[in-house]
C-alpha cells in the first residue's frame, strides 16, 4: 500500500485541511496519514478562530509517523509560524525524507489570515529547498517572488523564480487568472508546461488548492512522474469541483468521491 504524509491544519468544516488531504490520499489510491500543526473553527462562509499547537507536539507527531510507518510523499499545508516550519524543515532534512509537496497555505477563502510576513520568510528560507513541487495560486506566488502575477506570462515568470528561490518545480495555479480556462504553469527545472480545464462556475470550490496538492502527493507517492502526477491530480480536482457538494450557506466543498456516484459502491439518493 503506497502512504503519504500530510502536515497541515485542522478544518472544522471538513472540506479543506487534514480532512481535505486525507480524503484526497484515499481517493488517489494512497494510504492517508497526518501531522496536526493548528486547529481551526471554521464552516463554509469563515474561519472563526486559529490555535498554531506547540512546535514540541508537532515534532513528535512527526516523529511518531516516521518511526513506526513509511512515508511515500508528504504534503504541507497551514504551517502558521516561523518556529513550527523550522521544526517541520528539521525533521524533513533528519529524515532525508520523500518527495514534498509544499502548499504555501497564506489565507483563507473568507479572508482570515493563516501565516505572518515572518513565517513567510522561514518558509522560503527552511522548507522550499526541501520542495519537489511547490504549489501557490496566483496571490501567493505573488507575496513569495515579490511581483505581482496577473496573467499567464506573469505566471511563468513566477514558476521560475520560485525555483531559482530553491524548490525543483513550480506549479502556479490559475484559478484567479483572467480567461475561460483555470491555466497552471508548471516549470519543473528546465521547462514549462501549461495544464488547462474549462473553468467552471461555481461556489463550491473549498478546499481545492489543499486537495490538488494532496492529489499530486499521491501520483508522487505512487512512483508516477512529476508531470503525469500534475495531469492526473488537475482532472481529478476539475470532477471534484464539478460534482462539487452544495453544503453550508457558503463555499460548499468539493467532491473528493465524485468518481465513484452511480458505481454501487454507495448509495445514491436521486430524489
Amino acid at each position: 500500500m503506497h502512504t503519504a504524509l500530510t502536515i497541515a491544519g485542522s478544518d472544522s468544516g471538513g472540506g479543506a485541511g487534514i480532512q481535505a488531504d486525507l480524503k484526497a490520499f484515499q481517493a488517489n489510491g494512497v494510504f492517508g496519514m497526518s501531522v496536526i500543526t493548528a486547529i481551526t473553527a471554521q464552516n463554509t462562509t469563515e474561519v472563526r478562530e486559529s490555535l498554531v499547537l506547540p512546535a514540541s507536539l508537532v515534532r513528535q507527531q512527526l516523529l511518531a509517523v516516521f518511526d513506526d510507518l513509511p512515508v511515500g510523499a508528504v504534503k504541507t499545508g497551514m504551517l502558521g509560524t516561523a518556529e513550527l516550519i523550522r521544526t517541520i524543515a528539521e525533521v524533513l532534512r533528519e529524515r532525508r525524507g520523500p518527495p514534498m509537496v509544499l502548499d504555501p497555505v497564506m489565507i483563507s477563502k473568507s479572508g482570515f489570515p493563516l501565516i505572518d510576513d515572518q513565517a513567510v520568510g522561514a518558509l522560503i528560507a527552511e522548507l522550499l529547498p526541501l520542495a519537489t513541487l511547490i504549489t501557490p495560486n496566483a496571490h501567493e506566488a505573488a507575496r513569495l517572488v515579490g511581483f505581482e502575477v496577473n496573467t499567464l506570462d506573469e505566471a511563468s515568470r513566477a514558476a521560475k523564480a520560485l525555483c531559482e528561490l530553491g524548490c525543483k518545480a513550480a506549479l502556479v495555479k490559475g484559478g484567479h487568472l483572467d480567461g475561460e480556462h483555470a491555466t497552471d504553469v508548471l516549470f519543473d527545472g528546465a521547462a514549462s508546461h501549461i495544464f488547462q480545464t474549462p473553468r467552471i462556475d461555481s461556489p463550491h470550490t473549498h478546499g481545492t488548492g489543499c486537495t490538488l496538492a494532496s492529489a499530486i502527493a499521491a501520483g508522487l507517492a505512487r512512483g508516477l512522474p512529476l508531470i503525469e502526477a500534475v495531469d492526473r491530480a488537475k482532472r481529478y480536482v476539475h470532477g471534484a469541483i464539478v460534482h462539487g457538494l452544495p453544503l453550508g450557506s457558503g463555499h460548499g466543498p468539493t467532491h473528493h468521491f465524485w468518481f465513484l456516484e452511480g458505481s454501487g459502491i454507495f448509495p445514491v439518493d436521486d430524489r
